[in-house]
């Protein structure tokens, strides 16, 4: 009899999910379903014809190393989070910033790298009609890497108030995993790019 209670009891037990985490995980799944619609409308309108086929910015592939390892130094500053290391902390928020920083200025050079390349975001020709979605895919997520980079800020600003520690990581978890997913999305926008041209 106690064990058949014992097993009610646990039924009982709701599941969990801090509220900000499941808005947050919310909004990555509509930023989601945005840049599905932009891959799947690129693949309609590219077979439709008047379609010009150009190489990608060789800077794409420069700007995904630095997001890459932007993912890596934001780990290390949670990992430091974890074990109270707070001057790590803040170093590896602090540089993911730069890093952030450091790839949005590197889109906007690859950008130029395509205008050189006569590749516009407007325009009668066909590399605009192809062109125009290399410009918006790449500058909606830049939108969000800016999202991202206030984000790493208010983190930076919390961690020099002694407000992230072990005890206290909701915002840093939130954080690593907002950007994580940025460089996630960046590296499937890039590969889709890089494989339907």
């Amino acid at each position: 009899m106690e064990i058949d209670m014992k097993i009610v009891e646990e039924a009982k037990k709701p599941l969990s999910m801090h509220p900000k985490k499941f808005a947050l995980w919310l909004f990555m799944a509509s930023v989601m379903m945005v840049f599905a619609a932009l891959t799947s409308a690129y693949i309609v309108r590219q077979a439709e014809g008047n379609w010009m086929v150009f190489d990608l910015p060789s800077l794409f592939w420069v700007n995904t190393g630095i997001i890459l390892l932007s993912s890596v130094t934001l780990h290390w500053g949670y990992i430091s989070a974890k074990r109270d290391d707070l001057a790590t902390v803040k170093l590896a928020v602090g540089i993911t910033t730069i890093l952030g920083v450091g790839f949005l200025v590197g889109q906007w050079f690859a950008w130029e790298q395509m205008v050189v390349a006569n590749v516009y975001l407007v325009g009668d020709r066909p590399s605009a009609v192809s062109g125009s979605f290399v410009y918006v895919i790449s500058g909606l997520h830049g939108l969000h890497i800016v999202s991202g980079i206030i984000f790493l800020l208010i983190v930076l600003a919390a961690a020099f108030r002694y407000e992230i520690h072990s005890k206290n990581l909701t915002r840093m978890e939130m954080c690593l995993t907002y950007w994580h997913f940025l460089d996630a999305l960046w590296l499937y926008l890039f590969l889709f790019m890089l494989f339907n041209r």
